[in-house]
């Protein structure tokens, strides 16, 4: 839902500017898309490190085959924490950028851009907070937003795989519950590659223009700065496929929600077939993720017998 809102509301403001050199929702955007992006990534970060986490209850549990479905309300809480906590970081971009205006000397044409400069209007206990998060901007980037996930989801599949190695009881586990583990472990792989690929850009362009930056062009550093945005856009475009494709009950269950959307102005014949099928697939989605038999009623005994 996140990758959503930054392909909505930040790529049609980036291309906008590119192509008029004017700032779409003046100094609200300039403000809000950088703060958009850092939570993006914060998002993203936290995400990863919740279900590293989970990978590993899930491969340390006594009884993983029978663990119950969490709960709703769990997952919300966890939700919430990873939502609150990466936007609760990102405030300080509202604070940091601002909007400002060049004329070319050649052409004479103003042209509009987000310049990172904390504003003089601020408390003083406020400003030298923005400016110290100006200063530890890059290094912050690279710590919490690159290395944590990325250093976190392999130490969790390294202990998780160590685990599996030296319980023999684990691999002696249902078929479909192995490979459903399997399937999940390699999406939060893939995810965390694709990550890691994407964001690498932006940590190296932050390294090179903090060193290299007075040498440098405006030129040159904004079109790095495209750059780097767009890989952030290009992360968000194949974060949800990847789910999707990777992940087999979400694909399973995405398909089903697609179908009865399609269908649901169908006639009404097909309503008990439609019935028929989405009990099956319940059952079967269902026994992905328990390998418990299912409790069936005790046989009817004849009456007046011992027994």
């Amino acid at each position: 839902f996140w990758d959503f809102l930054i392909l909505f509301f930040c790529l049609p403001v980036v291309i906008f500017n590119e192509i008029t050199k004017k700032r779409l929702l003046g100094d609200m955007s300039c403000r809000i898309v950088p703060f958009m992006e850092v939570s993006s990534l914060g998002v993203t970060t936290f995400s990863l490190c919740a279900l590293g986490i989970d990978r590993f209850h899930a491969a340390t549990s006594p009884q993983a085959s029978t663990r119950p479905i969490e709960q709703c309300q769990s997952i919300i809480a966890k939700l919430a924490v990873i939502w609150v906590g990466s936007m609760t970081l990102s405030v300080p971009e509202i604070l940091l950028w601002q909007l400002a205006q060049d004329t070319s000397p050649v052409s004479g044409v103003v042209t509009e851009y987000c310049t990172m400069k904390p504003s003089s209007n601020l408390p003083e206990s406020i400003y030298s907070l923005v400016l110290t998060y100006q200063n530890a901007r890059m290094w912050w980037y690279f710590g919490c937003y690159f290395c944590l996930p990325i250093l976190f989801t392999v130490s969790c599949q390294l202990v998780t795989r160590r685990i599996r190695g030296t319980d023999k009881k684990s691999e002696c586990r249902g078929g479909k519950h192995g490979q459903c583990e399997g399937h999940l472990n390699c999406t939060i792989i893939a995810l965390t590659v694709i990550y890691g690929l994407c964001t690498t850009p932006e940590n190296v362009c932050n390294l090179v223009v903090a060193y290299m930056s007075p040498d440098m062009s405006k030129q040159t550093l904004d079109l790095l700065n495209l750059i780097n945005q767009f890989f952030l856009f290009f992360k968000c475009s194949v974060t949800p496929v990847l789910l999707l494709c990777l992940c087999r009950p979400l694909g399973q269950a995405f398909m089903d929600c697609c179908c009865c959307c399609c269908e649901g102005c169908g006639p009404d014949t097909t309503s008990s077939e439609s019935s028929a099928d989405s009990k099956l697939k319940t059952e079967m989605s269902s026994s992905i993720f328990f390998d418990k038999p299912r409790e069936t009623p005790p046989p009817l005994l004849a009456l007046g017998t011992p027994c």
